[in-house]
């Protein structure tokens, strides 16, 4: 578990640091500029860049300590493994091609290629929809066979680990809905931006799930 946490902390601090260099560098969306909005666009993806590095910290953050207290409580006595459903093989899936998905939109936006931005959002959204009901499916697999979030703390914690990412993931859904709106009303130039954030979003809870599968399927 203690390695589990040190491979969360390093690969999220990589993602954070990429994060924080491409700040420095100009957007593809902002590189060209009015002359009656020169002295704004520098600046139109500065501070959402930053609000989102922020709160991939505070996530980070919040997600070591569950799962510095899922190591703990697993020394106790009374932790019986759990035996996770094989459906979330297929939910890893999907959840992985959403975000391919989405960086193919990613870069198809920022060469400009207009007539992709609906269809690759459309799809991530798909995927990503499929990976959440894959989850509750799951969650159904886990009460049918008796396992539920009282029956053991092992369980408890699958069920908080994996409903957490889902709620996050939600949240990026909401972004994911206004970005494909405004695309298909046909603002690709506002959209760009979204998408590339979006796409940051998707990369990073992507690797979160990967290492709260792999601890609780190792575990």
């Amino acid at each position: 578990m203690e390695i589990g946490l040190i491979v969360l902390a390093t690969m999220l601090a990589a993602l954070l640091g990429w994060i924080l260099r491409q700040s420095f560098n100009t957007q593809p969306w902002v590189a060209e500029v009015t002359p009656d909005a020169d002295h704004q666009a520098p600046f139109n993806a500065g501070p959402k860049l930053v609000a989102l590095t922020t709160l991939l910290a505070v996530i980070t953050s919040f997600f070591a300590l569950i799962l510095s207290a899922y190591s703990l409580r697993m020394d106790l006595g009374d932790w019986v493994p759990l035996t996770e459903p094989q459906l979330l093989w297929v939910n890893t899936g999907a959840l992985v091609l959403a975000s391919a998905t989405l960086q193919w939109t990613r870069n198809k936006a920022m060469r400009r290629d207009a007539s992709s931005l609906v269809p690759g959002l459309l799809l991530t959204g798909l995927l990503t929809v499929g990976f959440l009901v894959g989850q509750l499916i799951a969650w159904q697999q886990l009460t049918a066979t008796g396992h539920y979030l009282t029956s053991n703390p092992s369980a408890a914690f699958f069920y908080l680990l994996t409903g957490l990412h889902g709620l996050h993931i939600l949240g990026g859904l909401y972004v994911w809905a206004r970005a494909t709106t405004k695309a298909m009303g046909g603002d690709n130039d506002a959209v760009r931006q979204s998408v590339e954030l979006c796409t940051i979003y998707w990369h990073f809870l992507l690797l979160v799930w990967l290492v709260l599968f792999g601890l609780m399927i190792s575990t």
